[in-house]
């Protein structure tokens, strides 16, 4: 089992590395990128680009899903030798959750969401934009609902990582105090990196 769970782990962190850093490369790169681009240089440059880094995006957001998914199954709702059902590791001293638990469930929370939205949302929005079913004044706003989840994804990217390392880095407990100033302060260094990052062109 632990080789199981380590590669489940492995598995997880790199599907989330994937998903993770094309979300942040559509908001800190390429979103200010298009805004410099005139119509031609779109043409020739977007069929190129976005169909493989959404392909890239949208899978890594679900591989990061399920294997987060059996991760979580495997460390907290498996005792070798006893089977499956909640463990030690799920249950705290005196009944209820563990601070371990606590912090990975809130992380496991902010990371669902993002998957809906990516899969639910942004995907359907851009795969009618570069297939052309959708064009002209309708575009517009269906490309503003793709933008603004992404943006909405970009936010709870740090509240999510927050739960995921607080469950095995944080060795504090779990309170919903400290879980919100640690939310703030990750939503405050992503505001940090949309809005106060060197823009395309710009010197560092």
């Amino acid at each position: 089992m632990p080789q199981i769970e380590f590669a489940l782990r492995w598995l997880h962190v790199i599907a989330g590395i994937t998903w993770i850093g094309h979300l942040y490369f559509f908001n800190f790169v390429n979103s200010v990128m298009q805004g410099k681009l005139d119509d031609a240089a779109k043409k020739a440059v977007n069929p190129q680009l976005m169909p493989r880094a959404l392909w890239w995006f949208r899978w890594g957001a679900m591989i990061t899903f399920l294997s987060g998914l059996l991760l979580f199954a495997a460390i907290f709702l498996y005792t070798p030798g006893a089977g499956f059902g909640p463990n030690l590791l799920l249950q705290g001293m005196e009944g209820g959750l563990s601070d371990r638990a606590r912090w990975i469930m809130w992380g496991m929370t902010f990371g669902v969401v993002m998957w809906f939205n990516v899969w639910f949302i942004i995907w359907p929005a851009q795969k009618g934009l570069l297939s052309g079913k959708i064009t002209g004044d309708a575009a517009a706003p269906v490309r503003a609902k793709a933008g603004k989840f992404s943006r909405i994804n970009t936010y709870l990217s740090g509240p999510m990582l927050v739960g995921m390392l607080g469950a095995n880095h944080a060795n504090m407990h779990f309170t919903y105090p400290r879980l919100a100033i640690l939310i703030a302060l990750g939503l405050a260094g992503v505001h940090v990196a949309l809005y106060h990052a060197p823009k395309v062109g710009q010197t560092v």
